[in-house]
């Protein structure tokens, strides 16, 4: 079974507006309210492909309650852990630009840590983990740590997509997959990545350190693969971008997903942009006939 491992779930509340005005009232002209995290994203993508996951974090509140609901309206199974405080909500402010207003999260109990990871502790090797976005700050930025040497020692695959250094030191826990982006890559490294030479020669330290596949999204300018032995470009897709909220998830879904449907590697990759290009060019995440349709339009420069 896959799981899919979202701490920090929100309620992902998304207002258009014509024009910010700073220090004045400003009126949405639509708004909308969404289960948000990047785990549960990745869940929605699999679950348009096809493929069944079970989400985990913690969840509580009013917030947690809308959270659940609206997945189970969309049939994607949870197991979340129930806390006492709530769900954080996130604002997402959208006009010319987007911007975001990202809550801390809430506080969570030594009890209910341990409920958590004593369910985590019951996974197996044929399972398979997918662990994305922030931590809660009551959880220490060690926590994913935890999760990763927990999974270790029973033998259970995993991806993590998270930001920051800590990506670097868990890379040496042998992760299936990670996503930088290029700011994130840049951060790790504490240098400006002027080229993508720079670029494949910071990811290939990430391999020496244990992850064994890497794709590195730069947005406008594509993305990179790279494992031990390979490395592909690929070009963004044209395309009129609607929203670029959920599209590192869609990567990470799209080449899960190709991974477990047996695909070689450049064609999950492959899958992993057209997903990534059909949430961008979407208002929700991309649909697979959508995914499948732009497909067709990937292009591949095999570097290595």
């Amino acid at each position: 079974m896959i799981y899919t491992i979202t701490l920090n779930p929100s309620i992902d509340y998304i207002l258009e507006i014509d024009e910010f005005l700073d220090g004045e009232t400003n009126r949405s002209k639509s708004e909308e309210k969404i289960p948000g995290g990047k785990g549960i994203m990745v869940s929605i993508v699999l679950k348009n492909l096809g493929v069944e996951s079970i989400n985990l974090g913690f969840l509580g509140g009013f917030t947690g309650e809308f959270i659940k609901d609206k997945l189970d309206e969309l049939e994607i199974e949870n197991d979340f852990t129930k806390i006492e405080d709530d769900s954080r909500i996130n604002i997402k402010l959208k006009n010319d630009k987007e911007s975001e207003i990202n809550a801390i999260g809430p506080n969570i109990k030594e009890s209910e840590i341990e409920e958590f990871l004593n369910y985590l502790d019951e996974l197996e090797e044929d399972d398979f983990v997918i662990i994305s976005g922030s931590i809660p700050k009551s959880l220490g930025e060690d926590f994913y740590r935890v999760i990763v040497n927990l999974l270790e020692m029973n033998n259970v695959r995993f991806a993590i997509d998270t930001a920051g250094k800590k990506l670097y030191k868990l890379s040496a826990y042998k992760p299936f997959l990670i996503k930088p982006n290029k700011k994130e890559l840049e951060e790790i490294f504490d240098c400006k990545l002027e080229n993508d030479e720079k670029i494949i020669e910071c990811a290939e330290k990430l391999i020496k350190e244990g992850a064994e596949n890497i794709i590195v999204s730069l947005g406008e300018e594509g993305s990179i693969f790279i494992d031990e032995n390979n490395i592909y470009k690929s070009k963004a897709i044209s395309g009129k971008v609607v929203s670029t909220i959920g599209c590192g998830d869609s990567m990470v879904g799209g080449y899960i997903y190709g991974y477990m449907e047996g695909f070689s590697k450049l064609d999950s990759f492959k899958f992993a942009v057209a997903a990534a290009s059909a949430t961008a060019f979407s208002k929700d995440v991309g649909s697979k006939e959508y995914i499948l349709k732009l497909l067709n339009e990937v292009e591949i420069e095999i570097l290595k």
